[in-house]
């Protein structure tokens, strides 16, 4: 069983996805989508290609630990794939992921444009990679 993670936008979604020993997360792309419905066709595809236990939804809190507007459409995005895929779904704390993964890229000399294509599924990687994390020191 694999888990998902996700890094969700008003017009991206980040992906990426644990091993099948759920230790290594690896990013596998940004899905653009102008539609819930375009965006849920798309998830399908990796519900019917992987088994997947668990999504790892990344929450964009506030710094200060309060809800913010972004949080809010998350909560709704989160009952959204639980009642289509009927999965436990995970929120999980993603300040900064965004600023981390771009500095990483721009300390490796990624230009801007590539940067935007990559940033999502990275940021995505970041949340999966630290709930498993977690998980593999918690020993759950």
């Amino acid at each position: 069983m694999r888990v998902l993670g996700m890094d969700y936008g008003s017009t991206t979604l980040g992906i990426s996805i644990s091993d099948e020993a759920q230790i290594l997360a690896s990013p596998i792309e940004t899905i653009k989508f102008k539609t819930k419905e375009d965006l849920f066709l798309k998830i399908d595809e990796y519900f019917q290609k992987y088994k997947i236990e668990t999504v790892v939804l990344g929450n964009p809190i506030n710094l200060d630990g309060s809800i913010s507007k972004r949080s809010e459409e998350t909560f709704l995005f989160k009952e959204e794939l639980e009642q289509r895929y009927n999965v436990s779904i995970l929120l999980e704390d993603e300040r900064l992921t965004t600023v981390i993964v771009n500095n990483m890229l721009i300390e490796n000399n990624t230009r801007r444009d590539a940067r935007k294509k990559v940033v999502d599924k990275l940021a995505a990687t970041v949340i999966l990679q630290g709930y498993l994390d977690r998980k593999c020191k918690n020993g759950k």
